[in-house]
């Protein structure tokens, strides 16, 4: 048994320590928001945070999470992360998604970019395109997507 904290709320759950983070929070604990790319770390659709750094959770075994608290696309969104409400709206002002696979992913990311910096500090859009790199969009929203980041810093200084 693993006891995982999940958006601040403690969980059981029945799987091998080897077990992806990625694979407990969607069969176990049925927060799907988490998305699979490609299951090697190399997309970013997987990416959560861990103890607020964006992580790839297909890669992550639970045994890492251990006394660390997670947290998802979930939590992020529902309104009470003053930094992931700023991103969720810019990502709905800038029409962000397309078939929509890998914003979970993208919105985690630009999140924990945003959380790094000193408060008010307004990122470049180089600084922007580097934290994002990690997070493929097939559809090719990158623009939109630095757009977006950078509405959401603004609207937080």
């Amino acid at each position: 048994m693993n006891t995982l904290n999940v958006n601040g709320r403690q969980h059981t759950v029945d799987a091998d320590p080897g077990t992806p983070i990625l694979w407990a929070l969607r069969d176990t604990l049925g927060l799907t928001g988490t998305k699979f790319g490609c299951g090697a770390a190399l997309c970013g659709a997987c990416t959560v945070h861990l103890d607020g750094q964006a992580i790839r959770s297909c890669i992550t075994p639970i045994s890492a999470a251990g006394g660390k608290k997670i947290t998802t696309i979930e939590a992020v969104t529902d309104g009470s992360d003053r930094v992931g409400a700023a991103v969720h709206a810019a990502w709905v002002q800038h029409d962000v998604a397309q078939c929509g696979y890998c914003q979970s992913g993208q919105v985690m990311s630009a999140t924990a970019f945003l959380k790094s910096l000193p408060r008010g500090k307004q990122p470049s859009a180089a600084q922007i395109d580097t934290a994002m790199a990690g997070n493929i969009c097939r559809c090719g929203t990158y623009a939109r997507i630095r757009a977006a980041v950078a509405d959401a810093a603004k609207s937080l200084a």
